[in-house]
Protein backbone atom coordinates (compact mmCIF):
# COMPACT_ATOMS: atom_id res chain seq x y z
CA UNK A 1 0.00 0.00 0.00
CA UNK A 2 1.56 3.30 -1.27
CA UNK A 3 0.46 6.37 1.33
CA UNK A 4 -0.54 9.43 -0.13
CA UNK A 5 -0.41 12.82 1.62
CA UNK A 6 -3.25 15.47 0.35
CA UNK A 7 -3.17 18.68 1.58
CA UNK A 8 -6.11 20.68 1.67
CA UNK A 9 -8.15 17.48 0.88
CA UNK A 10 -11.23 19.90 2.69
CA UNK A 11 -11.45 21.97 0.67
CA UNK A 12 -13.41 22.60 -2.75
CA UNK A 13 -10.97 20.70 -5.20
CA UNK A 14 -9.05 18.58 -2.84
CA UNK A 15 -12.98 17.27 -1.73
CA UNK A 16 -13.81 16.64 -4.76
CA UNK A 17 -10.51 15.15 -5.80
CA UNK A 18 -9.60 12.58 -2.87
CA UNK A 19 -12.96 9.91 -3.69
CA UNK A 20 -12.12 10.08 -7.30
CA UNK A 21 -8.48 9.33 -6.78
CA UNK A 22 -9.17 6.36 -4.19
CA UNK A 23 -11.83 4.80 -6.90
CA UNK A 24 -9.41 4.84 -9.19
CA UNK A 25 -6.43 3.31 -7.73
CA UNK A 26 -7.06 0.45 -5.42
CA UNK A 27 -3.78 0.62 -4.04
CA UNK A 28 -3.20 3.69 -2.45
CA UNK A 29 -3.58 5.40 0.84
CA UNK A 30 -4.58 8.57 1.71
CA UNK A 31 -3.52 11.03 4.20
CA UNK A 32 -5.54 14.10 4.39
CA UNK A 33 -3.75 17.42 6.35
CA UNK A 34 -6.51 20.24 6.62
CA UNK A 35 -6.24 23.34 9.02
CA UNK A 36 -10.23 23.63 8.49
CA UNK A 37 -10.05 26.92 8.20
CA UNK A 38 -12.85 28.54 6.92
CA UNK A 39 -12.37 27.30 3.48
CA UNK A 40 -12.33 23.58 4.80
CA UNK A 41 -15.00 21.35 6.00
CA UNK A 42 -15.47 18.23 7.16
CA UNK A 43 -19.00 17.71 5.51
CA UNK A 44 -17.10 18.08 2.02
CA UNK A 45 -15.45 14.70 2.89
CA UNK A 46 -18.17 13.04 5.11
CA UNK A 47 -18.43 10.56 2.41
CA UNK A 48 -15.21 9.35 2.70
CA UNK A 49 -15.71 7.97 6.73
CA UNK A 50 -14.58 4.99 7.69
CA UNK A 51 -13.00 4.28 4.06
CA UNK A 52 -9.89 1.58 4.75
CA UNK A 53 -7.80 3.74 2.58
CA UNK A 54 -8.52 7.04 4.01
CA UNK A 55 -6.98 8.81 6.94
CA UNK A 56 -7.97 12.46 8.15
CA UNK A 57 -5.59 14.84 10.09
CA UNK A 58 -6.51 18.06 11.05
CA UNK A 59 -3.17 20.01 10.79
CA UNK A 60 -1.31 22.96 9.27
CA UNK A 61 1.63 22.75 6.71
CA UNK A 62 3.05 25.44 8.28
CA UNK A 63 3.83 23.32 11.43
CA UNK A 64 6.41 21.78 10.29
CA UNK A 65 7.08 19.24 13.13
CA UNK A 66 3.86 17.76 12.50
CA UNK A 67 4.64 17.52 8.70
CA UNK A 68 7.99 15.79 9.60
CA UNK A 69 5.95 13.26 11.89
CA UNK A 70 3.36 12.82 9.18
CA UNK A 71 6.12 11.48 6.66
CA UNK A 72 7.64 9.21 9.72
CA UNK A 73 4.14 8.18 10.65
CA UNK A 74 3.03 6.87 7.32
CA UNK A 75 6.44 6.74 5.20
CA UNK A 76 4.65 9.50 2.80
CA UNK A 77 6.11 8.71 -1.03
CA UNK A 78 3.55 11.11 -2.93
CA UNK A 79 2.46 14.49 -2.34
CA UNK A 80 -0.29 15.79 -3.82
CA UNK A 81 -0.54 19.63 -2.80
CA UNK A 82 -3.59 21.39 -2.70
CA UNK A 83 -3.69 23.43 0.28
CA UNK A 84 -3.46 26.82 -0.48
CA UNK A 85 -5.34 30.52 0.88
CA UNK A 86 -7.34 31.06 -2.40
CA UNK A 87 -9.35 33.96 -2.26
CA UNK A 88 -8.21 37.13 -3.52
CA UNK A 89 -10.19 39.97 -1.69
CA UNK A 90 -9.03 38.52 1.02
CA UNK A 91 -5.58 38.66 0.17
CA UNK A 92 -6.22 42.49 -0.82
CA UNK A 93 -7.27 43.17 2.77
CA UNK A 94 -4.77 40.36 4.98
CA UNK A 95 -2.31 39.67 2.78
CA UNK A 96 -0.35 37.72 5.56
CA UNK A 97 -2.04 34.18 6.12
CA UNK A 98 -1.16 34.05 2.22
CA UNK A 99 2.23 34.44 2.59
CA UNK A 100 2.39 32.33 5.18
CA UNK A 101 0.27 29.65 3.77
CA UNK A 102 1.02 29.66 -0.04
CA UNK A 103 4.79 30.07 0.61
CA UNK A 104 6.20 28.73 3.78
CA UNK A 105 3.64 25.99 3.82
CA UNK A 106 5.08 25.12 0.53
CA UNK A 107 8.46 25.24 1.51
CA UNK A 108 7.57 22.81 4.52
CA UNK A 109 6.03 20.56 2.50
CA UNK A 110 8.84 20.29 -0.40
CA UNK A 111 11.60 20.26 1.96
CA UNK A 112 10.13 17.62 4.18
CA UNK A 113 9.69 15.47 1.19
CA UNK A 114 13.03 15.90 0.21
CA UNK A 115 14.69 14.75 3.19
CA UNK A 116 12.41 12.03 3.61
CA UNK A 117 12.79 10.80 0.05
CA UNK A 118 16.61 11.97 -1.31
CA UNK A 119 20.13 11.29 0.47
CA UNK A 120 21.55 14.07 -1.98
CA UNK A 121 21.26 16.00 -4.92
CA UNK A 122 19.68 14.02 -7.54
CA UNK A 123 19.71 10.83 -5.76
CA UNK A 124 16.93 9.29 -3.90
CA UNK A 125 16.79 6.84 -1.69
CA UNK A 126 16.05 3.44 -2.67
CA UNK A 127 12.59 2.80 -1.63
CA UNK A 128 11.69 6.35 -3.20
CA UNK A 129 12.75 5.92 -6.48
CA UNK A 130 9.10 7.14 -7.82
CA UNK A 131 7.72 9.42 -4.87
CA UNK A 132 6.29 12.60 -6.33
CA UNK A 133 5.50 16.13 -5.61
CA UNK A 134 2.63 17.06 -7.26
CA UNK A 135 2.04 21.02 -6.36
CA UNK A 136 -1.37 22.45 -7.89
CA UNK A 137 -1.45 26.08 -8.80
CA UNK A 138 -3.80 28.32 -10.73
CA UNK A 139 -3.42 30.61 -13.85
CA UNK A 140 -3.94 33.68 -12.08
CA UNK A 141 0.21 33.71 -11.78
CA UNK A 142 -0.11 34.36 -15.43
CA UNK A 143 -1.65 38.51 -14.63
CA UNK A 144 -3.76 39.23 -17.22
CA UNK A 145 -5.08 38.67 -20.90
CA UNK A 146 -6.14 41.70 -23.07
CA UNK A 147 -9.19 40.45 -25.55
CA UNK A 148 -7.35 38.05 -27.25
CA UNK A 149 -4.62 35.14 -26.40
CA UNK A 150 -4.20 32.26 -24.18
CA UNK A 151 -2.16 31.18 -21.07
CA UNK A 152 0.30 28.67 -22.21
CA UNK A 153 2.90 27.25 -19.92
CA UNK A 154 5.67 29.76 -21.56
CA UNK A 155 3.97 32.51 -20.45
CA UNK A 156 5.87 35.13 -18.23
CA UNK A 157 4.98 35.05 -14.93
CA UNK A 158 3.07 38.68 -14.26
CA UNK A 159 1.05 38.01 -10.68
CA UNK A 160 -1.42 41.07 -9.70
CA UNK A 161 -2.84 40.17 -6.70
CA UNK A 162 -1.01 39.16 -3.44
CA UNK A 163 -3.02 36.14 -3.54
CA UNK A 164 -1.40 34.78 -7.25
CA UNK A 165 2.00 36.50 -6.15
CA UNK A 166 2.26 33.77 -3.12
CA UNK A 167 0.94 31.36 -5.58
CA UNK A 168 3.57 32.52 -8.08
CA UNK A 169 6.51 31.95 -5.38
CA UNK A 170 5.35 28.67 -4.41
CA UNK A 171 5.80 27.50 -7.81
CA UNK A 172 9.01 28.71 -7.74
CA UNK A 173 10.23 27.27 -4.77
CA UNK A 174 8.84 24.07 -6.25
CA UNK A 175 10.76 24.94 -9.32
CA UNK A 176 13.76 25.62 -7.94
CA UNK A 177 13.73 21.70 -5.66
CA UNK A 178 13.67 19.79 -9.23
CA UNK A 179 16.42 21.92 -10.78
CA UNK A 180 18.70 22.36 -7.57
CA UNK A 181 17.66 19.11 -5.83
CA UNK A 182 16.59 17.07 -9.02
CA UNK A 183 13.19 16.33 -7.14
CA UNK A 184 10.79 14.58 -8.90
CA UNK A 185 7.80 17.27 -9.22
CA UNK A 186 5.15 18.17 -11.71
CA UNK A 187 2.89 21.50 -11.60
CA UNK A 188 -0.20 22.11 -12.59
CA UNK A 189 -1.87 25.41 -13.60
CA UNK A 190 -5.78 25.68 -13.69
CA UNK A 191 -8.25 28.12 -14.55
CA UNK A 192 -11.49 28.79 -12.83
CA UNK A 193 -12.84 26.39 -11.12
CA UNK A 194 -16.69 25.62 -10.49
CA UNK A 195 -18.93 22.59 -8.86
CA UNK A 196 -20.34 20.95 -5.77
CA UNK A 197 -18.48 21.52 -2.37
CA UNK A 198 -17.24 25.30 -3.60
CA UNK A 199 -16.85 27.55 -0.63
CA UNK A 200 -19.95 29.99 -0.40
CA UNK A 201 -17.93 33.22 -1.36
CA UNK A 202 -16.93 32.28 -4.89
CA UNK A 203 -18.54 33.57 -7.35
CA UNK A 204 -20.89 30.90 -8.81
CA UNK A 205 -22.31 29.74 -5.17
CA UNK A 206 -22.58 33.20 -4.40
CA UNK A 207 -24.98 33.96 -7.04
CA UNK A 208 -26.77 31.01 -6.16
CA UNK A 209 -27.15 31.78 -2.58
CA UNK A 210 -28.36 35.30 -3.13
CA UNK A 211 -30.69 34.49 -5.51
CA UNK A 212 -32.52 32.16 -3.46
CA UNK A 213 -32.08 34.46 -0.53
CA UNK A 214 -33.84 37.17 -2.61
CA UNK A 215 -31.09 39.24 -2.34
CA UNK A 216 -28.92 41.31 -4.47
CA UNK A 217 -26.26 39.39 -6.76
CA UNK A 218 -23.21 42.01 -6.53
CA UNK A 219 -21.44 41.36 -9.61
CA UNK A 220 -18.11 43.38 -10.05
CA UNK A 221 -17.94 46.98 -12.16
CA UNK A 222 -19.70 46.27 -15.19
CA UNK A 223 -19.52 42.10 -15.52
CA UNK A 224 -17.22 42.14 -18.59
CA UNK A 225 -14.27 40.13 -17.10
CA UNK A 226 -14.03 37.17 -18.38
CA UNK A 227 -12.65 33.94 -16.68
CA UNK A 228 -12.19 30.33 -18.54
CA UNK A 229 -14.69 27.79 -16.55
CA UNK A 230 -13.30 24.36 -15.39
CA UNK A 231 -16.08 21.77 -14.43
CA UNK A 232 -13.89 20.57 -10.79
CA UNK A 233 -14.26 16.90 -11.81
CA UNK A 234 -12.28 17.75 -14.95
CA UNK A 235 -9.40 19.35 -13.05
CA UNK A 236 -9.46 16.20 -11.00
CA UNK A 237 -9.04 13.88 -13.83
CA UNK A 238 -6.14 16.37 -14.94
CA UNK A 239 -4.60 16.49 -11.75
CA UNK A 240 -4.23 12.38 -11.93
CA UNK A 241 -3.09 12.31 -15.10
CA UNK A 242 -0.34 14.46 -14.32
CA UNK A 243 0.34 12.92 -11.26
CA UNK A 244 1.18 9.63 -12.38
CA UNK A 245 1.98 9.99 -16.45
CA UNK A 246 3.79 13.76 -16.29
CA UNK A 247 7.28 14.32 -16.98
CA UNK A 248 9.14 15.32 -14.20
CA UNK A 249 10.03 18.63 -14.19
CA UNK A 250 7.29 19.85 -16.04
CA UNK A 251 4.55 21.78 -15.58
CA UNK A 252 0.73 21.07 -17.49
CA UNK A 253 -2.15 24.04 -17.80
CA UNK A 254 -5.44 22.44 -17.41
CA UNK A 255 -8.21 24.49 -19.06
CA UNK A 256 -11.76 24.43 -19.73
CA UNK A 257 -12.13 25.88 -22.51
CA UNK A 258 -14.81 28.00 -21.60
CA UNK A 259 -14.97 31.78 -21.65
CA UNK A 260 -17.61 33.57 -20.47
CA UNK A 261 -17.93 36.78 -18.82
CA UNK A 262 -19.19 37.33 -15.11
CA UNK A 263 -22.38 38.75 -16.24
CA UNK A 264 -23.01 35.98 -18.44
CA UNK A 265 -22.25 33.50 -15.77
CA UNK A 266 -24.77 35.55 -13.49
CA UNK A 267 -27.39 35.94 -16.02
CA UNK A 268 -26.92 31.97 -17.32
CA UNK A 269 -27.38 30.86 -13.36
CA UNK A 270 -30.83 33.17 -12.83
CA UNK A 271 -32.30 31.62 -16.10
CA UNK A 272 -31.02 28.12 -14.96
CA UNK A 273 -33.08 28.68 -11.51
CA UNK A 274 -35.77 30.42 -13.28
CA UNK A 275 -36.69 26.76 -14.77
CA UNK A 276 -35.50 24.59 -11.86
CA UNK A 277 -36.71 26.77 -8.91
CA UNK A 278 -38.95 29.39 -10.22
CA UNK A 279 -39.62 32.40 -7.68
CA UNK A 280 -43.30 32.49 -6.48
CA UNK A 281 -44.03 36.01 -7.78
CA UNK A 282 -43.15 34.90 -10.88
CA UNK A 283 -40.23 37.47 -11.83
CA UNK A 284 -36.42 36.66 -12.73
CA UNK A 285 -33.99 36.12 -10.45
CA UNK A 286 -32.07 38.50 -13.03
CA UNK A 287 -33.66 41.56 -11.69
CA UNK A 288 -31.24 40.62 -8.97
CA UNK A 289 -28.45 41.18 -10.60
CA UNK A 290 -26.66 44.49 -8.91
CA UNK A 291 -23.35 46.22 -10.21
CA UNK A 292 -21.03 47.21 -7.16
CA UNK A 293 -17.78 48.61 -7.21
CA UNK A 294 -14.55 46.95 -9.05
CA UNK A 295 -12.25 45.35 -6.98
CA UNK A 296 -8.75 46.48 -6.95
CA UNK A 297 -6.46 45.71 -9.43
CA UNK A 298 -9.36 43.06 -11.27
CA UNK A 299 -7.89 41.07 -13.72
CA UNK A 300 -9.67 41.80 -17.16
CA UNK A 301 -9.51 38.34 -18.39
CA UNK A 302 -7.60 34.50 -17.69
CA UNK A 303 -7.71 31.86 -20.46
CA UNK A 304 -5.86 28.60 -20.94
CA UNK A 305 -4.29 26.67 -23.47
CA UNK A 306 -4.75 23.18 -22.88
CA UNK A 307 -3.35 21.43 -25.57
CA UNK A 308 -0.33 20.37 -23.87
CA UNK A 309 -1.26 18.06 -21.10
CA UNK A 310 -4.13 16.93 -23.88
CA UNK A 311 -1.32 16.02 -26.11
CA UNK A 312 0.97 14.77 -24.06
CA UNK A 313 -1.23 12.78 -21.38
CA UNK A 314 -4.65 12.36 -23.20
CA UNK A 315 -6.75 14.50 -21.12
CA UNK A 316 -9.72 15.73 -22.55
CA UNK A 317 -12.92 17.89 -20.50
CA UNK A 318 -15.79 15.78 -20.65
CA UNK A 319 -17.86 19.02 -19.13
CA UNK A 320 -18.32 22.14 -21.24
CA UNK A 321 -19.91 25.03 -19.69
CA UNK A 322 -23.32 24.62 -19.87
CA UNK A 323 -23.61 20.69 -18.74
CA UNK A 324 -21.03 21.41 -16.01
CA UNK A 325 -23.55 24.41 -14.43
CA UNK A 326 -26.88 22.50 -14.70
CA UNK A 327 -25.37 19.74 -12.37
CA UNK A 328 -23.45 22.36 -10.11
CA UNK A 329 -26.77 24.11 -9.99
CA UNK A 330 -28.67 20.82 -9.34
CA UNK A 331 -25.83 20.17 -6.57
CA UNK A 332 -26.34 23.62 -4.90
CA UNK A 333 -30.10 23.62 -4.69
CA UNK A 334 -29.58 20.29 -3.00
CA UNK A 335 -27.56 22.26 -0.45
CA UNK A 336 -29.89 25.31 0.03
CA UNK A 337 -33.08 24.42 -0.80
CA UNK A 338 -33.79 20.73 -0.01
CA UNK A 339 -31.44 20.28 3.12
CA UNK A 340 -33.15 23.53 4.77
CA UNK A 341 -36.66 22.27 3.69
CA UNK A 342 -35.78 18.41 5.63
CA UNK A 343 -34.40 20.41 8.32
CA UNK A 344 -37.64 22.22 8.73
CA UNK A 345 -39.76 19.55 8.24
Amino acid sequence: MEHVLITGGAGFIGSNFIPFFLDSKANIHVVNLDALTYAGDLKNVEELEGHKRYTFINGDICDRPLIETIFDRFDIKGVIHFAAESHVDNSIANPDAFMQTNIIGTFNLIDVAKKHWMVGPGIYKEAYGNSRFHHVSTDEVYGTLGKEGLFSERTPYAPNSPYSASKASSDFIVRSYHHTYGMNVVTTNCSNNYGPKQHDEKLIPTIIRKALDGAPIPIYGDGSNIRDWLYVLDHCKGIALAYEKGKSGETYNIGGDNERTNLYIATTVCEILDSKHAKSDGDSYKEQITFVKDRAGHDFRYAIDASKIANDLGWVADENFETGIEKTIDWYLNKYVENKNSSLA
